[in-house]
Formats: C-alpha cells, structure tokens, sequence
C-alpha cells in the first residue's frame, strides 16, 4: 500500500514540474517575441526557452543513441528543432518543444485518468488483520496470519483473509470486487471474502487461506498484469514504428539532398527547411500513445463494471464472440441446492443421508454444501478416512470403516455397480456402500433470473449458445428449454467439455471467437482451451481466477454481453485513431514535402493529431 502510494506521490510530483517548465518556457518565449532587434539576449532567450522545453527529450535522444535506439520521437524531435534553430527558425523551434510538451503532459494526465479506475482497485490491499491476544485486539499484517485463525473485522475496516464467519452479522460493500453498488449481509456460517468493507457491525471470521491464497491477492496480481499481454493491433503498432521511422528518417535525408542536386534553382536551405518539417510531422507518437491507451482505458472501464479482462489480446477476442459455450451448474442457475428427494435402497433415509454427507464432507461443491445442510448435524471427522475426490463424478471415501461411493452415474458405472433408471430433471446423486448400490438423493436448483434475460439477448444478436455441463439428460434439457438455447451437451467428464469446445472452434467462422463460460475446479482446462475462458462468480472460485481470460466478479450471465460491448466499442475507437493518425500523417506528410505545410502545420500533424486521439481513447473509459 504504500508503495502505491509512494509511486502516486511520485506521478504528482513529475506533473507539476512538467507544467512548471512549460510556464516558464512559454514565458521565456513570449517576452523573446517582444524584443524588437535582433540583439544577443533575444537569441539567449529563444535558446533558453528552448532547453527549459525540451532539456529531457534531448537527453533521452542522445541516451537511446548510446544504447543503439536511434530512431524514436525523442531523436526526429531533437534533429528537426535543432535544424530549425541552425537556419534561424527561433521561434517555431521553441514552440514545436513546448506544443510537444503541453501533449505530453496532457497525455500523461489522460493516461493517469485511464488507469484511476484500474489503480483504485488497488485500495482494496488490506493493511492489516485484527487478532485477539490475551483479550486485546493486536494488528497483525495479513501475510502473517495462518489457516483457523479468528479475525475481528471492524466497522468501515477491510476484510483482509478469505475465511468463513463464526460469530456477528453485517452488511459488507462489495462493489471494489463486484461493481454492485447493493451492500451483501453476511451472518455466520457466510463464506467472507477478502477485499469487501464492513460497513456496520462486527465480524468474527475464521481464516481459511493464506493471504497469498486469498481473493484480493489474486485479484491484485491480476490487475497489475493487465498491461501485459498485447493486442494483434498493439503488436503491430511496435512493429510499424521500427520501420516508419527509420523510412521518414531516409526520406528526409533524401528530400533535402536530392532536389538541390536535380532541380534547377532549388535552394538548399529550402529543401532543408522542408525535410525537417517532414520530421515533425512524421513523429509516430498519436500512434504509440493512443492505442494502448484506448486498450488500458476499456480495460479500466471494464473493471468499473466489475469485469476484469486480463489483458488487450483478449478484449479483441471478446469483439469478435460468436458462440458461447456454457456450464450449467452455478453459472446458469443459482448453484443454491436443495435436497428435495431421498430414496433409499437399502437401509433407510437418515442412513442414507448420513453416508452421503460424510463422504461429501471435505468438497466444496455446491451440491456437496446442500447435502451437508440437509444432514445437518455434526460431522466426526475422525470417521472419514482415505478420501479421493474424481473430477467430473464425485467422492470415494472411507466412512465409518465402510467404502462409500458418492456422485453421478458415471461414477457408479466406473465401478460396476449397477443402478436403476431415474427419471427426474433434478441433479441425481447415487450413493454406494462397498460396491453395493445404497440409494439416491436428488438435488435440486433454479435459473438465475439473469440467465433467462442474457441468453435471449444473445439469441437476438445472432450469438450462438450452448450448454456443457456433467450433469443429467433431463436436468440439462429442461435448463436449455427454459432458457431457449437449442444445443445442450449432458453428462460430459471435464476432458469431454475441452473436446466439444475444441469441435466448436473447429468450425467456428474465420476472425470469430468461441467463449467457455465456467465457475469451478473442473472447468479450469476448458477455461484455457476456448478463444477467451470467461469465469463466472470469481468471489468463491480460486481456479476460475486463475484459468479464465475474463474473470466476471459477481454471478450475473448479463455482464457477458458487457464485456463484449465495451470490447466491440473500444476496438472501434482502437481503429479509428489508426485511420486517423496514419490519414492525417500521409496528408501532412505529402504537404510537408512539397512545402504546402509548415513548420506550424507540422506542430497540429505531431502534437494535436495526438492530443485528439489520446481524447478519442478516453471513449473508451465510459461504458
């Protein structure tokens, strides 16, 4: 935190001295003008207001040559003003510096606009952790503090650790995380999540990750490598100024030798006068400065909306979604499970029960914590021994000296236990006793309202959806029905949904995107698979943060569409200064060189060309 704060200490500072010198400069400048002879303190004054401007490109132009980086806007910069002061050109070199500063600092400050909504989110690093010691409350920082250690969370303090509440209630503001506005109420037995402000009453809350481990960790080390992985557009940026630069150098070069040499009464200084216009003009900043910053800025607005892209590339494939490939359980429907049916087949119902409880005790799933609620007694964890959990089919454990085997039908046919025909459209759960088939429970859950609106928004906008899901023919038919999506793919292992994703890439349409939307453990290889892995209520899944390309920071299916209109907005604006910048540098450029445009013309070409596309990026932030 405080480092944060240092830097942004840091940023204040290099602005105001940046504006300091542009004052000064400027000042310099205009009392120059008003000195009527050309006498020696007039020339004093230009050099002088030319060096308060431009001191530090100068540096960093001769500091790129030492290190073989010759050709930047620092170098065409400091040989077209040193030109114009060589022929007589006081003015208008001072004030291509000093235009060229004030964009720079304007830029700077649009930048530093673009990533507030970004570097806010970096509030929410807890400064420390309450821990009762000997009956006072000591502050402990958060990497201190290990595994089943109580906290007390204050009113208006951060919550520093994930972990489970045990004792007090209240309402907890989530919008840091989520972008909801709607405080969450939180009581005991409520899963608490690090990064949310306790806004009334206290809370005891029993740690259950590391602060490594924890949301807000994850969610930090998310944001501060947003920046780092590039869009095709960005690449290309980098790419076309290693050589356009160079190019404008040579046909500067060539422009004021040539026409001299070939053309009769073509005067040198002329020519000159011309190729050093042409510099300025051809500056690539507009370009270098406004297209990442149109990528941090949808980036930044995004993360406003709670939606947090992990970086550029993928806000271009979040433009250009075509198919969505969905899982059911917890990302369509609520992933509040009931256990509305018990039918044992042998024994009785609380046996059943019992049995199925302690061998889901150590899962987290959602229909894992519906079974433990609907037994609802305490577990004695001293019973339960050797317990393996199987991706996509459910739990094999030892209970009470007895092999219990819990989960799906596929988990019941890996092991040859025959079991009968059930026809509900809830989520089956069988469970068998040393290889003996013991009896079912059936789960059942609900739509999450949002869904219903989400998917036919995207049925409207001609995107494709499909569900892919592990569960039930029955209860993967009704979902897809009472959603209105035509595909549905049941009772699929995790490797089976990466297989069905990759058969919809295959035959997806050139320049189109496949998304996987998922929420858990077992989504994370089909997360990674898909053109861009969206997951859904990051607030409880640690590996959805880390597989996803998109990681969505409440359980709403409609910030999807969000997501892909704030990407389709800031590729649009992305576009539009490339077309811009490059229109307008070819113009100018051509003027320049037939003497149309001056050196005045040049300072609009270089600095107001970019100052307009770094205002056309700022779009991008406003969703």
């Amino acid at each position: 935190m405080c480092e944060h704060h240092h830097h942004h200490e840091e940023n204040k500072n290099s602005e105001k001295v940046k504006l300091t010198r542009i004052i000064i400069a400027a000042v310099i400048l205009i009392f120059a003008a008003t000195l009527q002879s050309d006498c020696i303190l007039k020339l004093v004054l230009f050099i002088g207001a030319y060096l308060t401007a431009g001191w530090d490109v100068i540096f960093t132009a001769f500091k790129n040559i030492s290190k073989g980086e010759v050709f930047d806007e620092n170098f065409l910069m400091t040989i077209a003003t040193a030109g114009a002061l060589a022929i007589g050109e006081y003015p208008e070199a001072v004030m291509v510096m000093l235009l060229y500063q004030i964009g720079e600092f304007l830029q700077d400050k649009a930048v530093a606009k673009s990533k507030k909504s970004i570097t806010d989110l970096m509030d929410i690093r807890p400064d420390y952790a309450n821990v009762e010691e000997n009956g006072h409350l000591v502050q402990r920082h958060p990497e201190d503090i290990e595994i089943g250690t109580v906290i007390t969370v204050k009113t208006g303090e951060k919550i520093p650790l994930d972990g489970e509440v045990v004792e007090g209630n209240a309402a907890v503001d989530t919008s840091a995380l989520t972008g909801e506005s709607v405080p969450r109420t939180l009581s005991i037995g409520d899963k608490a999540v690090s990064g949310c402000i306790n806004t009334n009453g206290l809370l005891k809350i029993k740690v259950e990750k590391v602060f490594k481990e924890s949301t807000v960790s994850k969610i930090l080390e998310l944001v501060e490598h947003a920046s780092s992985k590039k869009a095709k557009a960005e690449k290309f940026i980098t790419k076309f100024a290693r050589i356009y630069t160079p190019a404008v150098v040579a046909g500067a070069v060539l422009l004021a030798v040539l026409p001299p040499l070939f053309i009769e009464n073509a005067k040198f200084i002329v020519w000159f006068q011309r190729a050093l216009t042409f510099l300025v003009i051809s500056c690539p900043c507009a370009l270098v400065i406004s297209v990442p910053l149109g990528f941090f800025g949808g980036i930044g607005g995004a993360s406003k909306d709670g939606i947090l892209i992990k970086g550029s590339n993928y806000i271009e494939a979040l433009s250009n979604t075509k198919t969505i490939a969905f899982d059911k359980t917890g990302t369509l429907t609520k992933g509040t499970f009931k256990v509305t049916e018990i039918h044992p087949y042998a024994g009785d119902e609380e046996e059943l029960l019992r049995y199925t409880a302690y061998a889901e005790n150590y899962s987290n799933h959602p229909i894992a914590l519906s079974i433990k609620n609907a037994y609802n007694k305490e577990i004695d964890t001293n019973l339960i021994k050797d317990v393996a959990e199987i991706a996509g089919q459910g739990v094999n454990a030892v209970v009470d000296g007895e092999e219990i085997l819990s989960g799906n039908k596929k988990l019941m046919q890996a092991n040859n236990i025959e079991i009968p025909e059930i026809d509900s459209s809830g989520t089956i759960i069988y469970t068998a006793k040393d290889k003996e088939f013991y009896g079912y429970l059936v789960i059942s859950d609900e739509l999450k309202s949002d869904s219903v609106k989400a998917i036919s928004t995207m049925n409207k906008l001609g995107i494709k959806t499909v569900i892919l899901t592990g569960d039930n023919t029955k209860a993967a038919e009704k979902a897809a029905k009472d959603l209105g999506m035509s595909d549905f793919y049941p009772e699929l292992f995790p490797e089976q949904k990466v297989e069905k994703v990759e058969e919809l890439i295959k035959n997806k349409q050139i320049k189109t995107s496949v998304m996987f939307v998922g929420d858990g453990i077992n989504d994370a290889p089909v997360l990674t698979r898909a053109d861009i892995g969206v997951a859904m209520g990051a607030l409880g899944s640690d590996a959805a943060i880390e597989a996803a390309d998109v990681v969505i920071m409440d359980d709403q299916p409609s910030k999807i569409l969000d997501a892909i209109r704030i990407s389709k907005k800031t590729m649009a604006i992305v576009k539009q200064n490339i077309i811009f910048a490059l229109g307008i540098k070819a113009l100018f450029l051509i003027g320049g060189a037939f003497g149309v445009v001056t050196m005045w013309g040049a300072v609009f070409a270089d600095a107001g060309v970019a100052l307009i596309a770094v205002l056309n990026s700022l779009r991008t932030l406003k969703n």
